[in-house]
């Protein structure tokens, strides 16, 4: 498609709103763009490390339960 013709299928209202960008608010949008990918990144990672946290947590505690049950076995 050319470059004349590229945006032709857009509604007007998204054509206006391009149009009337000033620089600024293109770097605005730009920098927008980047946080929002960075706080899904991070949020990706928080998600896997509470997984992770709650996991561990619950390992401790079979673990436990384990020990305690072996000990009541042992003591007869």
């Amino acid at each position: 498609m050319s470059e004349a013709h590229r945006f032709d299928d857009l509604p007007t209202r998204t054509k206006d709103f391009l149009t009337n960008l000033r620089d600024d608010e293109i770097d605005t949008l730009n920098d927008g763009i980047r946080l929002v990918g960075a706080i899904r990144t991070v949020g990706t990672f928080m998600k896997w490390l509470i997984v992770g946290l709650i996991g561990i947590l619950a390992g401790f505690v079979m673990v436990g339960e384990s020990i305690v049950k072996i000990a009541a076995w042992i003591r007869g």
